[in-house]
């Protein structure tokens, strides 16, 4: 605050503020807020599964252009690897995620026990649905139990019943296989726009 007599009048200039500078942003690299972006619209309900994957797919590269084995191709150095793949799951997210989302139906439907267990799960899930929209009421030894209390019932009924079944190693094999696909087509894909301005300019001082 500055003040400031002239004769009997006082002239007050206010200087107080907010003086904090603004976050830096990142220099490169992965946008984290792409990444958050789609990990936040990931469905809760089987209206907004579907609206996601009319979405998602939307945003899906050609597949032709996905699947392109002409532009395979080693990096051409060590640092190379690093901004070819981040650039690569930028420009891919989409088909990376129903990659993903494959290869999680392959293990379901190569496991027979693990399909029957998810298919009663799902069904009980959507058999206390259908029971809360009739407004029927569930009763445990004459107690009414919430619809959180059925959901959570049926949750840990589920975990032995998963645990049999295989599930825990078909979630590592799935993050493994899909780990090692999108790592490796995220590396080795040389996209068309990959050579910048410094190749072009280093290809015209060699021809003159």
């Amino acid at each position: 605050m500055i003040r400031s007599n002239m004769g009997d009048a006082d002239a007050k200039v206010d200087l107080s503020g907010n003086l904090d500078a603004p976050p830096p942003e990142p220099a490169g690299g992965l946008k984290t807020g792409n990444v958050m972006g789609t990990l936040s619209s990931l469905p809760v309900t089987p209206g907004a599964a579907k609206d996601w994957v009319l979405s998602r797919r939307q945003s899906v590269r050609p597949w032709s252009e996905f699947l392109n084995t002409n532009r395979f191709q080693k990096p051409t150095s060590v640092a190379a690897v690093g901004s070819r793949a981040i650039k690569n799951i930028e420009h891919f997210m989409s088909n990376y995620l129903f990659v993903f989302i494959g290869l999680i139906v392959f293990c379901i439907l190569t496991s027979p026990v693990l399909l029957i267990v998810l298919g009663l799960c799902g069904g009980a899930i959507y058999y206390v649905g259908v029971k809360h929209q009739s407004q029927q009421k569930l009763l445990f030894m004459g107690r009414e139990l919430t619809l959180s209390q059925q959901y959570a019932a049926i949750g840990c009924a589920s975990v032995p019943l998963l645990w049999l079944s295989g599930a825990g190693g078909a979630v590592f094999w799935i993050l493994g296989a899909s780990i090692l696909l999108i790592g490796l087509h995220a590396i080795f894909y040389k996209r068309l726009d990959e050579n910048g301005a410094f190749d072009l300019d280093m290809e015209e001082v060699l021809v003159s």
